[in-house]
């Protein structure tokens, strides 16, 4: 390095390093592209021609680096490690030829002063020498003292060629000083000054800074930079949702992502000045195993985040539906065992992402044992704890193994050691979590066929009020698969769909979490129905056992209710339920979808429904079981998956099918609900003169009567009296009820007017849950309709206007739906990977006057009015819909007649029907996504 005084100052080139993804020179020839740059711009004068010349050859010779780094990753597809070096070093060749440019060519320093010193500094990611393909490049151009004019137009060139470069710079000109103060008020600089890297220019100047930061900072901060590291940490994970088990996790900021193992670097650096995580054993932070976790992770973590940005062509971290499909496939996963490829490799990055949450237990559970981390405020404040049982012990604040011997001579102790956190209201020591993770090979046949084994996992589900955290644990260190074979395939599992949000083992934890607050009469107000059921008795081993086997045949090529039902027929047993208790469990899970889905998907005022449903239950009991595993299974979904509307249908089959099984089925008939709904409509509309009444009640048929509640039976009875055959009366109002817009149409009746209807909704953005239409007697159509804003929201007040205007201009024809829904029938480009396929059938059994038919595809905006559309071209009378969604996929049932009003028994004319609407289907499918 030249001194001041004597020739310029020159930037160092880096010997090309070994382990990267493909040889150095292959990457980037810094010797060749640095003689063509000067060969090219000798003789050139003009500043603007020579950072020209400069940027043309080093675009070159990046695109063809980048390109050579991609090939080779594409073969390597897991190699993550020297793929990050390779684009950190090809960006390290660029940036200090650039600084070569800028000092050498454009402004030479012939005789530097003390103050033109300048030494360019990585810093955050880039500085830590990891890069993604498109990563930001972080630089610090350091000075001695204030920026000088000369150091000022060095810095000026360099940014306007990176620029030109389309690298994403960040940057700061700063003295040490300046970086010392802004640093010890901006937790975001300190962070990234601790993972700085020399370039090029003034070693010592950058040497300097180290020495500053680590002397007049970081050594007296530990705890200030810890405690605020771990608030952005919470911060970011509320950001990201919550929680690790995203559907669509972020892999840099999420739970579990490679934020929080840098985090754990970075606190690390801070604290005890290592250089590489490898480190952390020697401090015994963490055991040689967990170190290779560690690494683990972290390559597969980047592996991922390298081809997301290689198949977006930018920086992106959110691992959004399509791109799941597409990284899986660059990785190399395949469809197998009746799961597809992006299944699998979803399932390998939450368990990935759940021993990233081990691990930052660990490490900060080492911190606080070195009181550089304080213990948690809520076991701060909890000073009336139980105290625990030998061979256990409490150590800072959480329960451990005091005499390893002793704890693993009884190898019951491995399920016990749960039970004793909750009794004892302590988290568990991840000193005892290692050794529980460490020895899951003690867990044997013989201790799964242990009667004692089995009542202390019960007790886990049974006795303390919250078993979901034992589970959670158990589930994190392998403890539940170990000792339950049978749970361990549907651990981290994701279901590659828009409906579940948590992976298949979270989605049965969360179940349970509801179930536990149901019990503890959290939800009474919410929940009443079930809250009421718990309180007056119910088989509490059934629900739970239950609740934790109701979705352990997932994954599978089998029907998941069919296969779960089998393993809990042997499994029940293990767990010391009796034949009654394990007959009534494999009932549970082989059942567990039957009340959600006919009250999602059939008419519950249809009696053959509910004396349908009422047979397959058979017994109060099981009704009461099968309403709160329902309840629970709906919830545990995902937030928001449970509303006012599934809520209404559930406790409205629960009711009918209660009274049925308690007064008996013949009970349930259409005569006695027509005249017990005219007694309820005469009721309300008391003050009308007996004429108007009895035109009224005498205009409808039966099925009007059965139809519909007594609620849009008095809006109607109002919007029909006076009507003049050219008028549309709609009344819109909110169903707080049923969290929906309930739309009320009456005018008088025409072919096609349901699928103008559903047109007319479709074309303002109106999501229809619930539809039953009616010809009266003297020829009017009686129409409503349920629905919710694109959020499943009722409609404000202030958009209803804009709704009534939209339906009145499109039953009137001065808007054709077909035409105007065009543009807004189009499937979100992230929602395309998702597969549904499309199954029709037709069930003439269902109902006694109509012939059921359910459509089972893909949803999209347009759909039910296609369909609708469909049917009224082939002459079919649609007498109601039901609409059902789960995410991506939808499930819409029609009770329909012919022209003459007869059900569709002619196989010919049901196979007619039925290409039809697969062909209205496909059509509008292409469409939507071109």
């Amino acid at each position: 390095m030249a001194q001041p005084g004597s020739e310029p100052v020159r930037t160092r080139h880096v010997e090309a390093p070994d382990g990267l993804i493909c040889p150095a020179a292959v990457i980037f020839d810094t010797a060749a592209v640095s003689a063509r740059i000067a060969a090219e711009t000798a003789g050139v004068a003009s500043e603007k021609e020579v950072r020209a010349i400069a940027v043309r050859i080093l675009t070159e010779a990046r695109q063809a680096g980048l390109a050579e780094i991609s090939t080779a990753f594409a073969m390597q597809p897991f190699a993550s490690r020297p793929t990050t070096r390779a684009y950190c070093w090809l960006t390290d060749q660029i940036v200090t030829i650039v600084l070569d440019v800028a000092t050498q060519r454009l402004h030479p320093a012939p005789n530097p002063t003390e103050a033109e010193k300048l030494a360019l500094i990585a810093v955050g990611g880039y500085g830590r020498g990891e890069m993604a393909p498109y990563s930001d490049v972080d630089l610090l151009f350091l000075t001695p003292y204030k920026i000088t004019p000369w150091a000022e137009s060095v810095i000026e060139s360099m940014l306007y060629m990176l620029w030109d470069l389309k690298l994403k710079i960040g940057h700061a000109s700063r003295t040490i000083k300046d970086c010392l103060r802004l640093a010890r008020e901006d937790y975001t600089i300190r962070t990234a000054l601790v993972e700085y890297r020399y370039l090029a220019g003034d070693a010592a100047l950058a040497q300097s800074l180290g020495q500053r930061l680590w002397q007049d900072l970081f050594r007296n901060t530990a705890s200030d930079f810890i405690e605020a590291k771990l608030a952005e940490r919470a911060e970011r994970h509320r950001k990201q949702g919550g929680q690790r088990y995203m559907v669509e996790p972020n892999v840099k900021e999420g739970k579990g992502g490679l934020r929080d193992l840098q985090s754990m670097f970075w606190m690390s650096k801070y604290v005890n000045g290592v250089k590489h995580a490898a480190e952390l054993v020697g401090l015994r932070v963490f055991t040689q195993d967990e170190f290779e976790a560690f690494v683990k992770a972290e390559d597969f973590l980047w592996a991922v985040r390298c081809h997301l940005h290689l198949i977006a062509g930018r920086a992106v971290d959110q691992l959004t539906f399509d791109m799941q499909v597409e990284v899986a496939s660059a990785m190399g996963y395949t469809d197998h065992g009746g799961r597809r490829a992006v299944e699998h490799f979803m399932q390998a990055y939450f368990r990935e992402a759940t021993r990233v949450g081990e691990l930052t237990r660990i490490f900060l559970t080492a911190l606080e044992a070195t009181h550089t981390k304080p213990e948690p405020m809520l076991v701060r404040f909890l000073t009336r704890r139980k105290a625990a049982k030998p061979p256990y012990a409490i150590k800072q604040n959480r329960l451990t193994i005091a005499d390893e011997p002793a704890f693993f001579a009884d190898k019951l102790n491995m399920l016990r050691i749960f039970e004793e956190a909750l009794r004892t209201g302590t988290l568990l020591h991840p000193d005892a979590m290692r050794l529980i993770a460490s020895h899951l090979h003690l867990v044997d046949d013989a201790m799964r066929q242990d009667r004692e084994a089995s009542r202390i996992f019960l007790d886990i589900l049974l006795k303390h009020g919250n078993p979901e955290r034992g589970l959670r644990r158990m589930n994190e260190l392998g403890m539940l698969g170990a000792f339950i074979p049978e749970f361990a395939p549907i651990v981290a599992m994701m279901q590659f769909n828009m409906y579940h949000h948590y992976t298949v083992d979270e989605h049965t934890i969360q179940c349970i979490s509801n179930l536990a607050q149901i019990e503890r009469g959290e939800l009474i107000e919410e929940l009443p129905v079930v809250s009421g059921i718990l309180k007056h008795g119910i088989s509490r081993k059934v629900l739970y056992v239950a609740l934790l086997l109701h979705d352990i045949g997932k994954g599978r090529p089998e029907d998941h209710a069919i296969l779960g039902a089998q393993i809990a027929r042997k499994l029940c047993p293990r767990l010391g339920l009796s034949k009654k208790e394990s007959d009534t469990v494999e009932w549970l899970i082989r059942y567990h979808l039957l009340m959600s889905d006919v009250a999602q998907k059939r008419d519950i005022a249809e009696p053959r429904t509910v004396r349908g449903f009422a047979n397959a239950v058979k017994s109060v009991e099981r009704l009461d079981l099968l309403s709160v595993l329902t309840v629970c299974d709906i919830r545990g979904v995902g937030p928001g998956t449970w509303n006012n509307w599934k809520a209404v249908l559930i406790r409205n089959l629960y009711k009918a099918t209660r009274a049925a099984l308690e007064t008996g089925l013949e009970d349930l008939n259409r005569e006695s609900r027509e005249a017990e709904a005219k007694r309820a409509l005469r009721a309300a509309l008391s003050d009308w003169d007996a004429k108007a009444l009895k035109t009224e009640v005498g205009r409808h048929y039966g099925p009007y009567w059965q139809g519909l509640p007594n609620a849009a039976q008095v809006i109607f009875a109002n919007l029909l009296r006076d009507i003049d055959d050219d008028q549309v009366c709609i009344d819109l109002m909110l169903d707080a009820d049923r969290d929906a817009t309930r739309a009320c149409f009456a005018m008088v009746d025409h072919p096609g007017l349901f699928s103008r209807m559903t047109g007319a909704l479709a074309l303002v953005g109106a999501n229809i849950v619930d539809a039953r239409t009616y010809t009266s007697k003297d020829g009017y159509a009686t129409a409503v309709f349920w629905v919710q804003d694109g959020d499943g929201n009722p409609y404000e007040e202030s958009r209803l206007q804009r709704l009534r205007q939209m339906i009145v201009r499109t039953l009137r024809g001065e808007v054709v739906a077909r035409e105007a829904l065009k543009d807004k029938d189009k499937i979100k480009k992230r929602e395309r990977a998702f597969r549904v396929d499309t199954k029709i059938t037709f069930d003439n059994d269902g109902s006694e006057i109509y012939t059921i038919i359910e459509v089972d595809t893909r949803d999209r905006p347009g759909l039910l009015y296609d369909l609708t559309r469909t049917l009224a071209n082939a002459h079919v009378y649609i007498a109601s819909a039901v609409i059902a969604t789960y995410g991506e996929q939808v499930v819409d049932t029609f009770y329909v007649k012919d022209m003459v009003g007869l059900k569709y028994y002619s196989e010919a004319k049901r196979q007619s029907l039925e290409r039809k609407l697969r062909e209205a289907i496909a059509q509008g499918a292409q469409r939507a996504i071109s």
